[in-house]
This record gives C-alpha cells, structure tokens and sequence, in this order.
C-alpha cells in the first residue's frame, strides 16, 4: 500500500484537499485531530504530558486545558519540543494501527508538521498543499476569528513553504486562480498507477 504524506501550512487548504482524495475514496488518516484525541484518551500520554508539564494542565475530570498548555509551550521552543516529543511518538503508533485495517491501493497521511516532526519517514511519497501567504491569513482569520499577528506567530513555528517545497515530491497549487480538482484527479491516477 502506498503511502502519501500531505502537509501544508496553517490555512493552505489541505483539509479541502484532503476531502476531494475521500471522494476519490481514499482513506485519510489526520494526524493533527489523532494527536488531539490521544491527549484525551492515551492514558501513557496523559501521564507523560502531566509529568512534564504539571497535573493542572489538565482538569479533575481529566479534560486537557489546551489554553494552560499552549501558553506553557508556544513562548518557548524547547518547551515545545518537549512537548512533540511526547505526542509525536503516540500518533506514530496510532498511524500504524490505523494502517493495518485499511485495503485501499494508496492512503493519505495529513500533518500539518508532517517535516518537522519526521513522520514523513512513514511515507513513499510528499504533497504539499501551497497557497499565497496573504490569502493562508485571510482563510485563517475568517475561519478562527484570531488576529494576523497570532496567525504569523503560529506560521513561525512552522517550516516555511519554500523549505516543505524542497523535501515535496508533489505540489498542489490552491490560489483561488487554480483549479484542484483537476490536480487532485492527476495525482490521484498517478498513485493508483504506482499503487
């Protein structure tokens, strides 16, 4: 089975992408809303991230406080570091669990830090979903009613376009002046070919 890691940056459209491959029906694995699931679910991982990062981050009912965790980890990369290399791990797993039950020819993996956090080693082949930077803020800032700057700060934590472009093997343009579908459709025979 093959296996296509697709990335993209924050409000580059990759979801979009994503679910015009699942009407292809191509299964999907999200590695972003697995990582959120296992930090709820994981009894390991709820252990581990206690341990780092205290027993109040997370409630007596055991719900995660995402906004006590985020302003521990987002000021400070080594905070977040140590924090992926809490999650990251778990998703790996939940990937290759996920990955056993499927039979399609060809599978999509998406992770927003599919290059950062290595899991693109899991993958035969890269995608990256590329949209101008003016056009990423305004999808974001319509879809999270959140500032420029909070979307510029969470860009920097991410590997620029240009750098996801160098380690892609497939590129799908998503400008609003491209079609995608048509792109979607070229790269989806091409995988079933080498499927």
């Amino acid at each position: 089975m093959l296996k296509i890691g697709i990335t993209g940056g924050i409000g580059s459209g990759k979801t979009t992408i994503c679910k015009l491959f699942e009407l292809q029906k191509v299964p999907v694995f999200y590695a972003d809303v697995e990582a959120k699931r296992a930090m709820s679910t994981d009894r390991t991982l709820i252990d581990q991230l206690k341990s780092a990062f205290g027993n109040d981050i997370y409630s007596p009912q055991g719900v995660l406080n995402r906004s006590k965790l985020a302003s521990v980890v987002f000021n400070n990369q080594q905070e977040l570091e140590k924090l992926h290399s809490l999650v990251h791990p778990a998703v790996f797993r939940l990937f290759d669990n996920w990955l056993e039950h499927q039979t399609a020819p060809y599978i999509l993996k998406e992770a927003a830090l599919l290059f950062e956090s290595n899991s693109y080693q899991q993958c035969d082949y890269t995608l990256l979903v590329k949209s101008p930077l003016a056009l990423k803020i305004a999808r974001v800032m319509q879809r999270d009613t959140i500032s420029e700057a909070d979307i510029l700060k969470r860009m920097s934590k991410q590997f620029s376009d240009e750098e996801k472009e160098k380690l892609s093997d497939f590129t799908i343009l998503n400008t609003e002046h491209e079609l995608i579908i048509p792109q979607v459709l070229a790269l989806h025979a091409r995988f079933l070919t080498e499927a």
